[in-house]
């Protein structure tokens, strides 16, 4: 009778524990996700808006700077990674027609006049 009430404590405990374990874990994992200020997600980082997202006919990429750099380039590459579009920093709002994009994800990198990306992001195409 004593070997089964400490058989049923051992599995209480071991209940317990898992329980203490996986609280841990959830609250070091939120933890580790916080931002700090600074950080790379920070709009004074930004140099792009674009909208709208998702999109149908049309996207517009706004520079957010009026100085912007006229020699840089915005690429578009679909979500497997080809390259399907790239237009120049014409103005400070560049539109692309959308007609022979297919639905789906796409990344769009701002590249300066060397060809160094300065900042990337991601749109989808909806139709």
């Amino acid at each position: 009778m004593v070997l089964l009430k400490d058989s049923g404590n051992l599995a209480i405990v071991k209940r317990l524990l898992f329980i203490l374990i996986l609280l841990f874990g959830l609250i070091f994992t939120s933890f580790a996700q916080l931002k700090t200020p600074g950080s790379s997600d920070d709009d004074a980082a930004k140099h792009l808006k674009f909208y709208p997202n998702p999109a149908i006919t049309t996207i517009a990429f706004e520079f957010l700077s009026s100085d912007y750099d006229k020699n840089s380039s915005i690429e578009i590459y679909n979500f497997m990674g080809k390259k399907v579009y790239e237009l120049k920093a014409t103005s400070q709002i560049v539109t692309l027609q959308l007609e022979d994009f297919y639905r789906g994800m796409y990344i769009y990198q701002l590249r300066d006049g060397n060809g160094a990306i300065v900042e990337s992001g991601r749109f989808q195409v909806i139709k």
